[in-house]
């Protein structure tokens, strides 16, 4: 690190400590925590080319805390010691022992942080299942009761693509007025649209942990702006809940069981009206699908946010609809949204405010919706390559397949020796062994497995690579790695321009 950068950090350090002495003039261990909270929260989410910056500004911070031996530095160290990560916290304990060593005093609050205790946990939630806000009560050795509130999204699934099992934290935030918030929530769960109710600890913490974990693990996590002051407290609070709760085991569906569903609904009076119903079929297979993959394998689940999702972002990126299907998709999703709930029992003001959004999402699906077609390609070309109706591997299988055309327009791109004679046409002279390993490539693109061999491919195409050795390079990793998956996705990682 150059000097000037270092002083920098250096500054840095000393604000952050000039903030600390904030801690010296409060009484309360909550508004203490508050505090040390937001300090720790000013790089969250942050990479560096050493790694998480949590981990590697974090320490430093406390090493600069140490070598300032201040009453605001070991107020802070103090704060870490509870807040912070598990090694935050043995490296803060190390320097406030240090500081206390040297004569300096600890703030009155410092006490009482180990007093926390967890009393009660309950769950606010709207009957869609869209999210939920988990409160958790808590108090200092049965003084000072304060509530974390937690909100956790579970339509991100659908909308970031991510392989979640039951949400993302987006939210959090502490309150004083438990009472008074406890009553707001009954109060709301009068009416039609929410529930409330009391929820085992153990369970709370096996809820929250991972979607915590999960909005950790993301480079640019959907949270909200003051979610960043309040993580290190939440954290926290989380490790305090009891361990060794379960969350009920996502359903399995079976494509015999999502085919028996959709024939169910197709026989239903709901979907009597539909005209066409092959174009049916089809889509509801599309919905059954989305709820399975990105709805934590909850298909009946409808509302207005998760059907807009589906109409406005997820078909348009993922699934290639012929256009009859593109004309029933929103019918069949109306139909869909009646039949689902009046199976699961939604209210009749959740039905009537989930068609009005299918309704008023139709004509901008009509507009969001990606047809290939329209940018020039042949639409019986396009549907050879996504006989899976797979929009995304569209690119990859056309660069993997580009001869389709001509004398080779009536060949099956999905078909293995359709495909050889493929590749053949483009690689002559090529030995057997050569079009085996040809083939081998051809397959994974196709299937996009791994997901680095797409990645590789774009990233030395967009670097001048000529496509022709793109081709014969990947090919020769394929061939060199086809029994070692781990093997073949670090190759590719470390794959450049150079190496062509």
């Amino acid at each position: 690190m150059s000097p000037r950068r270092a002083e920098e950090i250096s500054g840095i350090f000393d604000d952050m400590l000039v903030h600390a002495r904030e801690l010296l003039a409060v009484r309360s261990p909550l508004d203490a925590e508050l505090i040390v909270s937001e300090i720790l929260g000013a790089w969250y989410g942050g990479r560096s080319g050493r790694g998480d910056v949590e981990r590697v500004v974090g320490e430093a911070l406390l090493d600069h805390a140490v070598g300032s031996g201040t009453p605001a530095a070991l107020a802070l160290l103090s704060g870490v010691a509870q807040l912070g990560t598990p090694r935050q916290q043995r490296h803060a304990e190390r320097g406030a022992l240090r500081l206390m060593g040297t004569g300096v005093a600890r703030p009155p609050w410092a006490e009482r942080l180990n007093l926390v205790q967890s009393e009660a946990c309950y769950l606010s939630r709207d009957v869609y299942g869209d999210q939920k806000s988990v409160i958790c009560t808590f108090t200092y050795g049965g003084e000072e009761r304060h509530a974390l509130v937690v909100l956790v999204d579970e339509n991100l699934g659908g909308r970031w693509d991510i392989p979640a099992e039951g949400g993302l934290v987006r939210d959090a935030w502490v309150s004083s007025h438990v009472d008074r918030l406890l009553d707001h929530c009954r109060a709301e769960a009068a009416g039609e649209l929410m529930e409330f109710d009391e929820m085992d600890p153990h369970e709370t913490r096996a809820l929250l942990e991972p979607a915590l974990d999960l909005t950790g693990s993301l480079r640019d996590a959907p949270v909200s702006d003051t979610f960043a002051s309040y993580h290190a407290l939440l954290r926290a609070r989380v490790r305090i809940l009891p361990p060794g709760g379960r969350r009920p085991p996502l359903p399995a569906w079976s494509g015999d069981r999502k085919a028996t569903l959709g024939a169910r609904f197709l026989a239903s009076e709901e979907a009597g009206d539909l005209s066409d119903l092959a174009a049916a079929g089809r889509c509801v297979d599309r919905i059954i699908d989305y709820g399975c993959a990105r709805d934590f394998g909850r298909p009946l689940r409808v509302s207005p946010i998760k059907c807009e999702m589906f109409l406005l972002d997820w078909l348009p990126r993922k699934v290639f609809l012929s256009p009859a299907e593109q004309e029933a998709m929103p019918h069949v999703l109306a139909a869909w949204v009646r039949w689902a709930a009046r199976r699961t029992g939604l209210p009749q003001d959740g039905v009537r405010a989930t068609l009005d959004a299918v309704w008023d999402a139709t004509h901008k699906f009509s507009e969001a919706y990606r047809d290939p077609s329209a940018s020039g390609l042949d639409r019986a070309l396009v549907a050879k390559l996504l006989p899976d109706g797979d929009l995304e591997a569209l690119p990859r299988r056309a660069f993997a397949l580009p001869f389709l055309t001509g004398e080779l327009a009536a060949l099956d791109p999905a078909d293995s020796a359709d495909r050889r004679t493929m590749l053949a046409y483009e690689h002559p002279g090529a030995t057997e062994a050569e079009l085996d390993g040809y083939e081998r490539l051809a397959d994974r693109l196709w299937k996009g497995d791994p997901p680095e061999l797409w990645e590789t491919t774009q990233r030395l195409l967009d670097e001048g690579g000529p496509r022709h050795l793109v081709v014969h390079a990947l090919m020769r990793l394929v061939v060199r790695y086809d029994a070692d998956r781990p093997g073949l996705r670090r190759a590719l990682r470390k794959m450049r321009p150079e190496d062509l």
